[in-house]
């Protein structure tokens, strides 16, 4: 059920500051709200009605022909916290989400969002680009809950996990009062049975007439998950609603890009400027790269090696400038990109390649080395700790090679020389 880079890719970020930019994770597929409201709607699950616009004029036309005067307008960024962001410049507009009164106030909105930076707490001072509104109609909540179903590691499998306590932060609610969590199993390949799906719906307190209505939104949200290869299912807040419905007011998905081979129409969804540029770049090569905060660049083969490296630079007072992962089928080629990418971040001042050569050979590593340094006229200090598979070869090669490449068999000596050139 769950991916090893994508559990390392998330741990990675462990390293990163609170409130630090956490840019696009290459093993999780995040699409924008209004694509995932109407993949919601494709498979009967019910939201406010709302429809996206590209441009202030759009705005104001799909406003004027929206059949409500109450709306409310959302900047289209792969963010959290996008109500309590602002929108970069000086005179930048307040808030990523905003109540909309008429056609003239949705489309000045859109202007003052779509082609300009919405800045949050995820998405550190850089900002993410807003190429999107979505306008959706004001549905007015009696009560807010909060609804996931994502992979449980501990439980081995999937797990609806809900709350009475929507409309907040999920991780407030854990810390201040854990046992406002509600966790249910869900068997795979059965899914949630009507029976069980209503006894949720009972323990979060819904309504009884409305008990039904969130049990089959739970029923069909699994299915989705399933279907789709979701990793994450994330609706905030599932609310019901003056009238007596149950509606998903917002919705973030997340998909396994292990999955992309057989999920073509969700990938299709897939929007590259909310994600770093190195990081895509990275992925044409089949290069796992997630951009940190550090000054050491680490160039690793191995979910578990990538984390063991950062972990003891942390012990030796360093930090990592990147999560790198160059996996087992690196060619030369891929190695030097390998180097360009962590060459293109100035905060880099050294680079530590620790490699355990298994089904990758050192050697390899040792050509794409040379390769880089050779063409890239690198000036920093690289640190190499190369062992396994040919490596008696790779360290001949680099031995050869005469250049500037400083060649250590022990974890912890290697990691505090790396440490030392970057200071």
């Amino acid at each position: 059920m769950f991916s090893s880079s994508l559990r390392t890719a998330t741990r990675a970020r462990a390293f990163k500051p609170a409130g630090a930019a956490v840019q696009g994770q290459r093993r999780n597929l995040s699409i924008h709200e209004y694509l995932s409201m109407n993949l919601l709607n494709e498979y009967g699950v019910p939201t406010p009605k709302s429809k996206a616009a590209f441009s202030a004029a759009e705005a104001k036309e799909v406003a004027q022909n929206f059949g409500a005067d109450k709306l409310v307008i959302k900047a289209q960024v792969l963010a959290g916290g996008r109500g309590k962001g602002h929108f970069d410049g000086p005179n930048g507009l307040q808030g990523g989400v905003q109540m909309v009164d008429s056609p003239e106030q949705a489309g000045k909105f859109a202007e003052q969002m779509i082609g300009h930076k919405l800045i949050t707490k995820q998405t550190g001072a850089a900002g993410r680009i807003c190429n999107a509104i979505m306008l959706a109609e004001r549905r007015n909540p009696t009560h807010e809950y909060y609804v996931a179903i994502l992979n449980d590691r501990g439980l081995g499998g999937p797990a609806l996990v809900a709350s009475r306590q929507g409309g907040m932060n999920i991780e407030d609610v854990a810390r201040d009062d854990p046992s406002a969590i509600v966790t249910t199993p869900i068997p795979f390949e059965e899914g949630l049975s009507k029976e069980l799906a209503t006894s949720i719906a009972q323990k979060l307190g819904f309504k009884p007439e409305s008990q039904d209505k969130a049990a089959d939104i739970f029923i069909k949200l699994y299915k989705l998950f399933k279907e789709k290869d979701a990793t994450q299912i994330e609706i905030n807040p599932l609310a019901e609603v003056e009238g007596g419905d149950v509606l998903c007011m917002d919705a973030k998905l997340g998909f396994d890009e292990n999955a992309e081979f057989r999920q073509e129409s969700v990938f299709k969804l897939r929007d590259v400027t909310q994600e770093a540029p190195s990081e895509v770049e990275a992925a044409k090569y089949g290069l796992n790269f997630i951009k940190l905060d550090g000054s050491v660049g680490c160039l690793v083969n191995g979910a578990g090696l990538a984390m063991a490296t950062m972990d003891v630079l942390n012990l030796h007072g360093g930090s990592p400038a990147n999560f790198l992962d160059v996996g087992g089928g690196a060619t030369a080629q891929a190695v030097k990109k390998a180097f360009e990418l962590l060459l293109a971040d100035g905060a880099v001042k050294s680079i530590w390649v620790n490699i355990f050569g298994g089904i990758m050979r050192c050697d390899v590593i040792a050509e794409g080395i040379i390769l880089a340094a050779k063409e890239l006229e690198m000036e920093i200090p690289v640190i190499v700790r190369l062992q396994g598979t040919k490596e008696a070869e790779a360290k001949h090669l680099i031995e050869e090679s005469k250049m500037k490449i400083y060649s250590y068999d022990n974890l912890d000596d290697a990691a505090a020389a790396a440490v030392k050139a970057a200071q």
